[in-house]
């Protein structure tokens, strides 16, 4: 089966909205009201742990593994080897793409659940 929407093609999230059949944003995505789901997901994150860096890997980019050569190879770094500031670095970039996505309506995390970078989505 051939898809509707070729692989090399880049859609905004509305445009999937439309194949998909939804015929209107849903409230947090809508332009006049974006500010305030902005605001309200800001202050969920001001509860919690680490909000500061929660914050950063949704307004920046995220964590960047570290890569290591061995045996003449070279690969991610497992999390277990990670410094303790790197995992706690990688686990509020986890938590800031949970949060956004706890957001969105069961419709459009279907859309989107495939990003795993907060400030993707």
């Amino acid at each position: 089966m051939e898809s509707i929407i070729p692989l090399v093609q880049k859609n905004t999230l509305a445009e999937y909205m439309i194949l998909s059949g939804a015929d209107q944003r849903p409230p947090m995505l809508d332009k006049d009201l974006y500010d305030s789901w902005k605001s309200r997901m800001e202050l969920y994150i001001q509860n919690k742990e680490h909000k500061r860096m929660i914050l950063e890997s949704v307004e920046n980019d995220p964590l960047i593994w570290p890569i290591i050569e061995e045996n003449r190879a070279t690969r991610t770094k497992k999390y277990a080897e990670l410094s303790a500031t790197k995992k706690i670095q990688a686990d509020c970039d986890m938590k800031a793409t949970n949060i956004i996505l706890q957001g969105l309506p069961a419709d459009i995390y279907s859309l989107v659940n495939h990003h795993r970078v907060a400030k993707d989505l």
